[in-house]
């Protein structure tokens, strides 16, 4: 007989960084309505009420609190107002990210142009702002001895893409961090403390809009054509075709799987192109 309760998410205390944003937000609506209790981490307050607001309409349990994931007495505040909120804290997603317009090789802009602090947003956003909330919500797992965080990777951490060098680099050094944080967390304090990833292929986000689609007429772009050609699903992802992933990561099914980055990308990483 199968075992019912291995993907089981019930009561699971989980909080997610950037909750509010398009694939967290379709995270948290899907862990609410199986159970777990969320706490939507954000820097944009109303954004995460009103989530938090639909989940709680449909019977779920959410709570928006505010992060800012580049300053850690923000991320302490964040922490305790989850435990307040929830009673503990079990897992953290790390969805916190993006990219900046700025930061992008949009021709005629070139590599050698792009402005420091447009290249240093998009590293402390994504690489800041991952190890940051894992050292707040890590030393509570440790204290614990349990706990799972899955950081949010990307196919560019695969693949660098073209235009996006800065985005690229930093979730590659997301997923670098991954594996370190999962032996260093299971090595000094439990090994029942998981890190993981997921890296997902190409969604419509507001960070890729205007990558993929024309600001205008909504059609794809030339670079959105070839994604789409180079994937063999021959679409882009909807945010919850991400949630299977993340409850596998975060429930008993994967408890021996530690410091790995899972794709979920339509086949664009597996094909050649030929």
């Amino acid at each position: 007989m199968a075992n019912d309760s291995l993907f089981d998410v019930t009561d699971k205390c989980v909080a997610l960084t950037g909750g509010a944003g398009v694939l967290c937000g379709a995270m948290a609506k899907a862990l609410a309505g199986r159970g777990a209790k969320v706490a939507v981490l954000d820097i944009m307050d109303d954004a995460a009420a009103a989530l938090c607001k639909q989940i709680a309409a449909t019977g779920g349990t959410a709570f928006p609190v505010h992060c800012n994931v580049l300053e850690k007495t923000s991320v302490e505040k964040a922490l305790a107002e989850t435990v307040s909120s929830l009673g503990r804290a079990d897992v953290l997603v790390n969805g916190a990210g993006g990219n900046k317009k700025q930061a992008t090789c949009t021709p005629p802009v070139e590599f050698f142009d792009l402005p420091d602090d447009a290249l240093r947003a998009v590293f402390d956003l994504n690489c800041l702002g991952t190890m940051l909330p894992s050292q707040v919500f890590g030393r509570h797992f440790a204290r614990r001895g349990d706990g799972v965080i899955v950081n949010m990777s990307s196919m560019s951490a695969f693949r660098p893409l073209t235009n996006v060098g800065a985005y690229s680099a930093a979730k590659a050094a997301v997923s670098n961090f991954t594996r370190w944080l999962a032996v260093y967390m299971a090595q000094r304090h439990s090994p029942k403390i998981r890190v993981n990833a997921i890296a997902p292929g190409f969604f419509l986000t507001e960070q890729n809009r205007f990558l993929l689609t024309d600001e205008n007429t909504g059609e794809l772009t030339p670079r959105g054509e070839q994604i789409l050609a180079h994937t063999p699903a021959a679409r882009f992802g909807q945010p919850e075709e991400l949630v299977g992933t993340l409850v596998w990561l975060i429930s008993d099914a994967a408890n021996f799987v530690n410091g790995t980055v899972v794709p979920v990308d339509g086949g664009f990483d597996a094909y050649a192109g030929v």
